[in-house]
């Protein structure tokens, strides 16, 4: 019967921070260069363009997105540990000729292998093969928040970073992170002692229509895509802004974003309370995405120096990171209780392809239109964004939750305790997927002990 812990045990809790670790160590090795590299290129290689500055800063997400899902299912058969590990040392052969590049198409091809290291999606099935059930999304957000952490140190890291060591010095010490996370692999991350596919962490193919058709995750997919091919667009024009209107050097930029990021988290916080605890999702939500679209023209029409730059920033991290926060949440909220982890995949996918979008077509418009053309082009897909989101409902708090069984249910026998469940206040959806054996059902926390109410359903469906 499963035991009514409250807090994860000593494996749980040491699997949850090593991946977390893991994670970590390729976010800042993605994200540390976006601050530096549009001038390092310009500098470094002789008559290199605006798209193919776009197309090096944003390719890594095309390759991520295409190769994630297929990393997940080949560690459902070789194991999670040697995907990880063989997706770390593509990472590290990636970073190695990023640092050795000699020309921009080099450069490319070393980020477009960066990329190919696509293990975001066998980290999280890890996470769900060493956590148990009830502190499963305890576990993903610990890991959730090292990633949204990560970001905002990779930005000041990288200007750090390039004063100390040169900007090919951070492709050295991106490949050294590398190194880092596989040691975590092999030390750290505990023994899988049982391994076995995860439809709440992991990608179902046989479901992927069903997800793409579903208009509320559809709505998020292509929220997820708006916001980060904003933001990689942006990293191609914000460089020489801060350069030209802050009179910052590429090294100093950290002097700008530190303060901007630290206190974008400050100023989020109350946004989330709001929109979590006082049920304000959908209002706080919209008002994001609009202040999102907005920032982008005040950094085009409103950017005269230090001061005003630090403002427009400020409020675009502060929107920027309330999304980022709010969108896989909402993924958990909306999808069909059996079919998450499929969501969730479809979801980090349309995340990455968003990156390469913003990266090619920002490019473009950069080298085309200068900064006008790139900031109206992010401002129209930020106001096409807004629109949609118009029709969206505001979300109730819901999470996915799943019991084993090993007893046979008839058809009636599932309708009748579907029934039963859905009488309680607080339960919403209920599941019987027969393959799995698993019941999957969506609660209200607020309303419903789940850890009582787990415990209480194997004990009847496994003890009947």
């Amino acid at each position: 019967m499963l035991e009514q812990r409250r807090q994860m045990n000593p494996v749980e809790r040491r699997a949850a921070f090593s991946i977390a670790g893991i994670f970590s160590t390729r976010m800042l090795g993605l994200f540390m260069i976006f601050p530096v590299f549009a001038l390092f290129a310009q500098q470094e290689f002789e008559g290199v363009t605006g798209t193919q500055i776009g197309i090096a800063i944003g390719i890594y997400g095309l390759t991520q997105a295409v190769l994630q899902i297929p990393y997940g299912m080949l560690s459902d058969r070789f194991g999670r540990k040697p995907l990880i590990i063989v997706g770390m040392l593509v990472f590290m052969a990636g970073s190695i000729i990023c640092a050795l590049a000699d020309s921009i198409e080099m450069m490319i091809l070393g980020r477009a292998i960066q990329g190919m290291g696509a293990v975001a999606a066998v980290l999280m099935a890890t996470v769900a093969d060493l956590v148990s059930e009830q502190f499963r999304l305890r576990a993903m957000s610990i890991v959730g928040i090292t990633i949204g952490l990560s970001f905002t140190a990779s930005l000041v890291a990288g200007p750090v970073l390039g004063e100390l060591f040169g900007v090919r010095g951070i492709f050295w010490i991106i490949a050294g992170l590398g190194v880092l996370g596989i040691f975590l692999v092999l030390f750290a991350v505990p023994a899988i002692t049982s391994q076995s596919f995860q439809r709440e962490a992991e990608a179902d193919p046989s479901q992927f229509k069903d997800v793409i058709k579903n208009p509320q995750l559809l709505r998020l997919d292509i929220g997820v895509f708006v916001l980060h091919a904003t933001l990689t667009a942006m990293f191609i024009a914000v460089p020489f802004m801060i350069r030209d209107l802050a009179g910052l050097n590429s090294l100093s930029h950290w002097e700008l974003y530190l303060p901007v990021m630290l206190l974008s988290f400050v100023l989020m916080v109350p946004f989330i309370i709001q929109a979590e605890s006082k049920g304000r999702m959908k209002p706080i939500f919209v008002g994001a995405i609009l202040t999102i679209a907005l920032m982008q023209l005040a950094l085009l029409y409103g950017a005269s120096g230090f001061w005003t730059l630090f403002l427009w920033l400020l409020i675009f991290f502060t929107a920027f990171n309330l999304l980022e926060a709010s969108l896989p949440s909402l993924v958990v909220k909306l999808s069909p209780a059996d079919k998450k982890g499929t969501a969730s995949g479809v979801y980090s996918s349309s995340q990455f392809f968003g990156a390469a979008a913003g990266g090619f077509i920002g490019g473009w418009f950069y080298e085309m239109y200068s900064l006008e053309g790139l900031f109206l082009f992010t401002a129209a897909i930020g106001f096409v964004w807004f629109v949609m989101a118009q029709s969206m409902a505001n979300p109730l708090p819901l999470s996915i939750a799943s019991v084993h069984y090993s007893v046979k249910l008839s058809d009636a026998e599932q309708e009748q305790l579907s029934e039963k469940l859905l009488s309680y206040d607080g339960v919403h959806e209920v599941v019987f997927v027969m393959a799995d054996q698993r019941v999957y059902f969506k609660i209200d926390r607020k309303k419903i002990d789940e850890i009582g109410l787990v415990a209480y359903l194997e004990k009847g469906l496994n003890e009947a």
